[in-house]
């Protein structure tokens, strides 16, 4: 009889925590669907074994790593050994290397979240779900993987001649004019955010096919035209960057952002949806999230649709506090789920609590350095709802030098412009609030 191919299979043991809302069974993932995919392809499963002295990954671990025709890395719950193994097997073998991740447990570290991984869902009790479908996925990657003769590693995939490469001269020159090439390019964007959005569009003619340029210069070119409100841009130039990259959390949050900025509320909505459930919710996605509804709120008001205005108005209270719940650290959707929750119901028993826990965290980011334009906001934003005259005008001189980007202070005067609507007519406190949106659009 053949030999099959052998295809060795990285992964946890036993039952873990991923950070989701229940433990994986990793050894019921193995038997009831990864094992399965394997044989199915043709393949012989070889699971990692346990096998190691003080944490020490042996020597036979290393053969199958470097000669095993193929390989299976389970990256879910981040686990140190996977992530470890799983480079050695990219600085060993160009291609033949599928990674799988579980839906709904946590995000995947930044460096892999660009590699394309297959997903799998997991039931209450940890177990696999939707097994015929899963493995039928699995198959086919290992079949095409059998069959493909593009690199899966990032490594074979970025640097030429590697692992051929030598530290030599003339290679250090190369990499060193690749870096200055790229830093010439960011200096050249810094000055083109200045002078507006067809000075960018200029920089980005110069390139050339954009998913051949360096990741850095994309993100930064895409993130030079959301300095000057250039949606659009954003969604044009997201069709034609690299599809690893555009599968990147950072790029598809901000497409997601361009779109209900150019008005494509349902879009974005769906972008925004489909990452929460690929990834898990965070601050970022839910704040955005968040801001979809608060647009739909305020568009419905202005036609005086009273029931729909109300309904987006609790969603886009709900999508902040559950971005603030997912990292208590980033007061950003907190402040927004403070604002909102202060215009639907001034009384809101929540309110009290809700405040002091922003209060806190916006202070500790400031305290420890690490502030930004949104966490002065977040003081100006709680003064005026303290209704404090002299400690707002305070926080928007401490606001003003901060910002960076058109967009920013237009944000946070429309807030203050709820805060201010929400007001009875005859209140003195509309004169102040409004003084300082002027200022805020005037910057």
């Amino acid at each position: 009889m053949a030999r099959k191919p052998l295809c060795f299979v990285l992964m946890p043991f036993g039952i873990k925590s991923a950070g989701g809302d229940k433990p994986i069974n990793f050894d019921a993932v193995y038997t009831d669907f990864i094992k399965p995919a394997v044989e199915e392809a043709g393949l012989e499963p070889i699971r990692a074994d346990e096998e190691q002295a003080g944490g020490i990954i042996h020597k036979p671990m290393f053969e199958r790593l470097v000669l095993c025709e193929y390989a299976i890395a389970d990256l879910t719950t981040a686990n140190a050994n996977v992530f470890y193994e799983l480079g050695v097997r990219h600085a060993a073998k160009p291609r033949t290397t599928v990674l799988l991740f579980a839906e709904g447990q946590g995000r995947l570290p930044f460096d892999v979240a660009p590699l394309r991984a297959m997903p799998y869902s997991i039931g209450v009790k940890g177990g696999p779900t939707k097994k015929k479908e899963a493995i039928k996925g699995l198959v086919t990657k290992l079949k095409a993987a059998r069959k493909n003769v593009d690199k899966d590693s990032p490594l074979f995939q970025l640097i030429d001649e590697y692992p051929e490469i030598k530290l030599a001269h003339e290679k250090t020159d190369v990499f060193r004019e690749q870096v200055a090439y790229a830093e010439e390019l960011k200096a050249k964007l810094r000055k083109a955010r200045k002078l507006g959005r067809d000075a960018i569009y200029e920089v980005e003619l110069s390139l050339g096919e954009l998913d051949d340029e360096e990741a850095g210069v994309i993100v930064d070119l895409f993130l030079s035209y959301r300095s000057v409100e250039a949606w659009p841009d954003m969604i044009r130039m997201f069709d034609r960057i690299d599809v690893a990259l555009r599968a990147t959390i950072l790029l598809r949050e901000q497409y997601a952002f361009a779109l209900n900025r150019n008005g494509d509320g349902d879009l974005a909505e769906s972008v925004l949806l489909e990452l929460i459930d690929q990834r898990g919710p965070s601050s970022e996605t839910y704040g955005l999230l968040g801001r979809v509804y608060k647009d739909r709120w305020d568009a419905a008001k202005a036609e005086n649709k009273e029931a729909k205005a109300k309904g987006y108005l609790k969603k886009a209270i709900e999508a902040y506090r559950k971005g603030f719940e997912a990292d208590w650290r980033d007061a950003y959707p907190g402040i927004n789920a403070l604002t909102l929750m202060h215009v639907a119901d001034p009384a809101d028993v929540r309110i009290t609590q809700l405040r002091a826990v922003v209060e806190y965290a916006v202070k500790r980011k400031i305290a420890n350095g690490a502030a930004d334009y949104w966490d002065h906001a977040t003081l100006l934003e709680l003064a005026v709802l303290g209704k404090d005259q002299h400690a707002s005008n305070a926080q928007l001189a401490e606001l003003l030098p901060h910002v960076r980007e058109v967009w920013e202070p237009k944000t946070t005067a429309k807030n203050l412009g709820f805060v201010m609507d929400a007001l009875p007519g005859d209140s003195k406190d509309r004169i102040w609030i409004k003084e300082i949106i002027e200022q805020l659009l005037e910057s």
